[in-house]
């Protein structure tokens, strides 16, 4: 996956040492508010989002959609339950149900439960509706 590295070089095995500063406890997800890992250039890429950008090439090879359930870390992936696995019959994509509707807010169960939602009831209209939501998100920043 192409995507702008943000984080230290070092940053997995920094990560095994921050484990116990996780606060998403409901899931296999990892995230601490303002995590030592993230580089100063790497809080700027990601304040306005621009870490995504290089993922449109991802898009253009066929590996990822614009519209999709977000990618997650093979470690990360291992320990999903059978039921979240569903998530993973589609292609990854840039944005989706969980980043338009509460983005890091969501628990883990819930950007699941997006997720399924979107695979069950996709269409053109839902996709350009979170395009344009997407685009919306990002410049109310």
């Amino acid at each position: 996956m192409f995507k702008f590295r943000s984080m230290r070089p070092d940053a997995e095995k920094l990560k095994t040492k921050l484990l116990k500063k996780n606060e998403r406890v409901d899931g296999p997800l990892f995230k601490i508010e303002n995590d030592p890992r993230i580089t100063r250039i790497g809080k700027l890429l990601r304040r306005f989002d621009i870490d995504e950008l290089p993922q449109l090439f991802n898009v253009l090879l066929g590996d990822m959609s614009l519209v999709g359930p977000r990618p997650h870390l093979p470690e990360e992936v291992r320990q999903y339950e059978e039921s979240q696995k569903r998530v993973l019959t589609l292609k990854p994509g840039i944005t989706g149900m969980a980043q338009v509707n509460g983005r890091h807010r969501n628990s883990f169960e819930d950007e699941v439960r997006f997720d399924v939602f979107y695979i069950e009831n996709w269409s053109l209209a839902l996709d350009l509706k979170i395009l344009f939501k997407t685009v919306a998100v990002v410049v109310s920043k």
